[in-house]
């Protein structure tokens, strides 16, 4: 594994820990007399040094949010006027949520919306380095991206179709001799064109997809990519594992091939394949933690599952994306657990 490929690895794990010190912050402040909920942080805490790191550097930007000082309710509608117009086009998602939910707000009372604002302003101000800079690399590099919730079809210049899930980037390169697609987050479905002279390929972090014509989905996991075969053929490999990876995907196969290495093989239905396409999430004894993940990509504000035991709980069902947080509750359900919506843009589910 050369050094570019242990950078890639390390980004993805700083930017997780970062993401989870800030969903911390936001539990510890919500509930500073759960005992239970503090023995979970300690455990969490001395898991990792880098778990030290991270929330040192987010309780210092939350004690820096907690010296601004309360603003008159007569300064609520100056403080949301200014902040719309201090939008930047690179962060348009976030500022909105925290504007968006000020506003809902400015008719109750001022202890109760400072609370939601300063939260809100720590989760914007803690996330810079661990959502917006990697964010604003992707959109640099990017030639179609979507959003939360968007769904996109993009037609490529060979005539090839590439849908886009919610919160997935690609970025296109076509030469003489071959096509070539880099998934740079998320996950995307790929209807190719067929031309024997001018091989396809997907690349998504250490594992490469290569085909003729065919269609297939590619999903970007963290740690590892899946590819699922709707008809035709695949080559899938990852040259970077040891030992190396070379797998062969045929209609109905999927493969689960981790970037470090380590491949998991089985079969799929071909109506299973990329059910998103039909607003639709189908799981399949997956951990509650994965599925939750999909949906966040439905869900403009964020989802913290508080314990790691349940983010491993065994989850089977097929749920609406169209409604993302009842599809949730039905998810806990399931799982003994509840649902809590804190704010408007935080949902935060635990053991019952």
């Amino acid at each position: 594994m050369t050094g570019k490929d242990d950078a890639v690895i390390q980004d993805h794990v700083q930017k997780r820990i970062l993401k989870e010190a800030t969903d911390w912050l936001i539990l510890l402040q919500e509930d500073p007399q759960d005992h239970a909920l503090h023995a979970q942080f300690d455990e969490w805490l001395n898991q990792n040094p880098l778990h030290g790191q991270a929330w040192q550097s987010i309780q210092k930007t939350a004690g820096l949010m907690a010296c601004i000082p309360p603003q008159p309710d007569s300064d609520w509608q100056k403080y949301l006027d200014q902040s719309r117009a201090s939008r930047t086009e690179n962060a348009p998602e976030q500022q909105n949520a925290i504007v968006d939910a000020s506003s809902r707000f400015t008719r109750k009372k001022e202890s109760r919306l400072r609370k939601y604002v300063l939260v809100g302003a720590a989760i914007a101000a803690t996330l810079v380095t661990a959502v917006m800079a990697p964010d604003l690399i992707t959109r640099i590099q990017a030639d179609y991206r979507t959003g939360s919730g968007e769904i996109e079809t993009v037609s490529l210049a060979d005539g090839s179709q590439v849908v886009l899930a919610p919160e997935t980037a690609i970025r296109v390169k076509f030469e003489a001799g071959k096509r070539h697609v880099t998934l740079l987050n998320g996950e995307a479905f790929f209807e190719v064109t067929h031309n024997p002279d001018r091989p396809f390929q997907v690349r998504s972090d250490a594992v490469n997809v290569t085909v003729l014509g065919t269609g297939f989905d590619v999903s970007d996991n963290i740690g590892s990519t899946t590819v699922s075969v709707a008809h035709g053929l695949v080559q899938v490999d990852n040259m970077r594992a040891q030992p190396a990876i070379s797998e062969l995907l045929k209609s109905g196969q999927s493969a689960r091939v981790g970037w470090a290495g380590g491949v998991k093989r089985h079969d799929v239905s071909k109506g299973d394949i990329a059910p998103w396409r039909r607003n639709q999430l189908i799981a399949q004894d997956q951990p509650l933690g994965e599925v939750v993940d999909q949906l966040r990509r439905y869900y403009s504000g964020k989802i913290v599952v508080t314990s790691n035991e349940l983010s491993m709980h065994p989850v089977t069902g097929v749920y609406n994306l169209h409604n993302p947080v009842a599809a949730l509750r039905g998810i806990a359900r399931a799982q003994n657990a509840i649902v809590r919506e804190i704010t408007p843009w935080l949902l935060v589910v635990s053991p019952s």
